[in-house]
């Protein structure tokens, strides 16, 4: 049985809303960007936002979603795609030279600057948790190769994992700061040649 919607329909496309919220968070950080900020930007007014997504931090949850399935997939597709550890990572730099560089969007990571100056622990805690999550991949993705006699038996997994976790987050930064796509692409190459042979 169908139920009715109280109140008068939408009168906004929320897929375009939710965009123009991924573009306001990536942009300013989740702690300054306002409730205003983001009904200015996605063209609604605040019980709208609300009716539609709830409050801040769950339009947040939900923002990073579309980021990490849209923008950042390009970790996710770099390391599924190729047959290797090493290959994978080295994709996953250069395609984040790219990705971060790209003047079609903000500059950097949103998961990443989103958690400059955060005081709110639950986000925070989210974002940190989501990073962890990719390191535990790399990690693992590492140990595969390590047990498969790719990298060298006594290669730290976690260490590299970190040292490649730690550069696509500089990375992240430095384009924020700046740095052209072929600056980054110097960076990326530089970190691959710390993995093992």
């Amino acid at each position: 049985m169908a139920t009715k919607q109280r109140g008068r329909p939408r009168s906004f496309d929320r897929a375009t809303a939710l965009e123009k919220a991924v573009m306001a968070f990536w942009e300013h950080g989740y702690e300054t960007t306002s409730v205003a900020d983001l009904t200015q930007v996605m063209g609604i007014g605040a019980p709208s936002l609300y009716a539609a997504f709830g409050d801040k931090k769950t339009l947040f949850e939900e923002a990073l979603d579309v980021y990490v399935e849209t923008y950042g997939s390009f970790v996710s597709h770099a390391l599924d795609a190729e047959p290797t550890a090493r290959a994978g990572v080295a994709r996953m730099l250069r395609d984040a030279a790219s990705e971060y560089t790209d003047p079609a969007h903000p500059r950097g990571c949103l998961v990443i600057s989103a958690a400059i100056n955060c005081s709110t622990p639950e986000v925070e805690q989210d974002l940190r948790e989501r990073r962890n999550a990719n390191l535990a991949g790399l990690e693992s993705r590492i140990r595969a190769d390590v047990a498969a006699g790719r990298i060298p038996a006594d290669t730290d997994a976690a260490a590299l994992a970190r040292l490649s976790g730690a550069v696509l987050q500089g990375m992240s930064q430095q384009a924020r700061d700046g740095a052209t796509k072929e600056e980054l692409e110097a960076v990326a190459e530089a970190a691959m040649r710390a993995w093992p042979a």
